[in-house]
């Protein structure tokens, strides 16, 4: 063991970032655990995540020692509605991990679905990965089922492509496909890359429909496939790693290979950032205006306007009249030219 806390070079990772490998919360989760005392090294409390560790100390919560890292895991879960995906609900409400088979241990889910949402949530036991699948530079589709009711022309589902705002939220590209229509029901297909909180509903309300049924099929190359309500299934290793790829690294042994690999958002190629309907906001980029619309028409309209008013400049000043009674002549034509040419000869 080493304790000395002083010496740099002795530590690896942070503590935020080792309890997040480890499984025993999400980064940000880790740092709250920090800040309220329950966390503790070679019998010390920390109070800061800054403090980093290596392989020979002893990292405790509550006093209890958390053990070492295991390999990654990954587990396909088909989540009924009902469930809230959270650890501790202070109503007393039946969570997801109450239901999730005890023998996986300490885990935490990829992103969220919501209490009367249902399908595929991703489950697993290293906490950097999923804030790494979490993130919308991560560049993984969500894919949903979803039946709603109201009326939704096309054109207003085709403009959610270019982003919307919703009560100042901006939402990104959201791709929707009507599969059918029933009655006064519609039944959509939809992907998009950040899933926001309520996200889905919030952004087809905003086009005048009502969610009544939402199913998450698919979460990048992960799909629900025909997994029953409520059963999980974990991931085969090398499956995994495949599917990872360069994005997260994994060793044989199924342990990230590499640091790096922890922040594809340093990594990854920068994005065109959609334009946000109505104007600028951060993070987006402004639209431009030889796309709105109309601009081509506007433009000759006003080049016609500023001759008239004789406001047409070039580099060299202001345009002269042309002493020509007529537009100038352009190249003469093949028959033109040929008779030019016999008055010649």
């Amino acid at each position: 063991m080493n304790d000395d806390t002083s010496d740099p070079s002795a530590r690896s990772e942070r503590i935020a970032k080792a309890l997040a490998h480890i499984g025993v919360a999400s980064r940000r989760e880790a740092e709250r655990l920090i800040e309220a005392g329950r966390i503790s090294v070679n019998g010390k409390v920390l109070d800061s995540p800054a403090f980093k560790v290596g392989p020979g100390d002893e990292i405790a919560l509550d006093g209890l020692p958390v053990g070492e890292r295991p390999p990654t895991r990954l587990w396909r879960y088909h989540k009924p509605a009902g469930l809230l995906t959270t650890h501790k609900d202070p109503e007393g409400r039946e969570t997801v991990f109450d239901a999730l088979p005890e023998d996986m241990g300490r885990v935490i889910s990829v992103g969220r679905l919501d209490l009367s949402s249902e399908g595929l949530l991703l489950i697993t036991n290293d906490g950097e990965l999923a804030r790494v699948l979490e993130l919308p530079a991560t560049g993984w589709t969500r894919r949903y089922r979803v039946r709603a009711y109201g009326n939704a022309d096309d054109k207003a589902l085709a403009s959610l492509k270019d982003g919307v705002t919703v009560e100042g939220v901006v939402y990104g590209p959201m791709e929707v496909v009507v599969d059918r229509r029933t009655g006064a029901n519609v039944w959509l297909t939809v992907g998009l890359k950040e899933g926001k909180n309520r996200e889905v509903r919030k952004v087809l309300a905003h086009v005048g429909l009502s969610v009544n049924r939402l199913m998450r099929i698919a979460y990048g190359p992960f799909q629900l496939g025909a997994l029953k309500k409520g059963e999980a299934e974990e991931i085969r290793p090398a499956v995994l790693r495949e599917q990872l790829g360069r994005l997260y690294p994994l060793d044989a042994k199924n342990h990230p290979a590499s640091e790096v690999a922890a922040a594809p958002s340093g990594r990854a190629k920068a994005r065109p950032k959609p334009a946000r309907p109505g104007g600028k906001g951060a993070g987006w980029a402004k639209a431009a205006k030889k796309d709105e619309p109309g601009h081509k028409a506007r433009k000759r309209a006003e080049k016609v306007e500023r001759a008239q008013k004789g406001e047409l400049t070039s580099a060299k000043g202001p345009r002269k009249p042309s002493s020509r009674p007529g537009p100038k002549p352009g190249p003469k034509s093949g028959g033109a030219r040929d008779a030019h040419r016999r008055g010649r000869s």
